[in-house]
């Protein structure tokens, strides 16, 4: 086992979610080497042919992962290893924090062909494709940005790629509404945390009413402009909002999350062309946090 590669622990906990090896018409090779090579390129960011000899053929290792990109197959890796986590009491309901980061796309992220990617064998559209592939430009040039959910225990439920230049605002009820982890033994899927976070940027009148619509308590900072506002439109405005400092003060769990997930190189600084590839990256990166102990 090299440095990174899976251990026999985690293995343990992926391989029962994996698809069969007997798919496709026996043409997958052992599961384990190819995904313990892509969690070193995710890992360390370098290109696909640099691979090392003991992952096998780098094509076979980077076709895997576009194609389980494509399909949703990592997205359902990691619904399954959340529920085995959510069985098990590892996810802390008390309080999902949303935030966002941006990430500088590498210069071999642009150039993309126009029009919609196939995947190879199919005729269906990949998963997670975006006409503008999640790359804008921001006064860091190319970004692409995570909008997360994150809970208690550092871990991340839920994510949502955008262009770099898109607000947070408009993303929270999407990125919240993504949150969706499945009961094993049985009932629907859970989808409501107790308690959510979010910084001022995160403050809108849509938000809290979704937020109160559904029943959760929030913790968001009202700005500035939005307190003059309100107090200038007397009682048409509404009542003065909600805030707990100390229930606050846990904000820093998503971006202690945040920072967990960006130790991967490849997520850290996007190289992927296809948006669709990236959202694996950034999934695997996250299926091997919940992974560890």
């Amino acid at each position: 086992m090299g440095r990174g590669d899976l251990t026999n622990t985690e293995w343990g906990r992926l391989e029962p979610h994996l698809p069969a090896i007997g798919q496709r018409g026996g043409r997958w090779s052992d599961h384990r080497r190819v995904i313990n090579g892509v969690l070193f390129r995710v890992r360390t960011g370098i290109p696909w042919r640099d691979l090392p000899e003991r992952f096998g053929s780098w094509k076979t290792v980077y076709e895997r992962h576009r194609r389980w990109s494509a399909d949703g197959t990592w997205d359902r890796v990691l619904r399954a290893v959340q529920a085995d986590a959510d069985l098990a009491g590892r996810i802390d309901w008390s309080m999902v924090s949303v935030d966002s980061t941006s990430c500088r796309a590498h210069q071999h992220a642009a150039g993309a062909r126009k029009g919609k990617p196939r995947i190879p064998g199919k005729r269906a559209t990949p998963r997670h494709h975006r006409p503008d592939e999640a790359l804008g430009r921001s006064r860091g040039g190319l970004t692409s940005k995570i909008h997360l959910a994150g809970e208690g225990g550092c871990h991340p439920m839920a994510f949502l790629l955008t262009p770099g230049e898109w607000g947070d605002a408009p993303q929270m009820i999407a990125v919240l509404e993504r949150v969706r982890v499945p009961r094993p033994q049985g009932g629907r899927p859970r989808e409501r945390p107790d308690h959510v976070s979010a910084d001022k940027a995160y403050s809108s009148r849509r938000n809290r009413r979704y937020l109160r619509r559904r029943h959760i308590k929030h913790t968001i900072p009202e700005p500035k402009n939005q307190r003059a506002s309100r107090k200038r439109r007397g009682s048409n405005g509404g009542r003065p909002t909600d805030f707990d400092k100390e229930v606050y003060k846990r904000r820093n769990e998503v971006e202690r999350t945040i920072n967990r997930l960006k130790n991967s190189r490849a997520v850290a600084t996007r190289y992927d062309k296809r948006a669709y590839v990236f959202h694996g990256t950034v999934t695997t990166a996250a299926i091997r946090l919940w992974l560890r102990p």
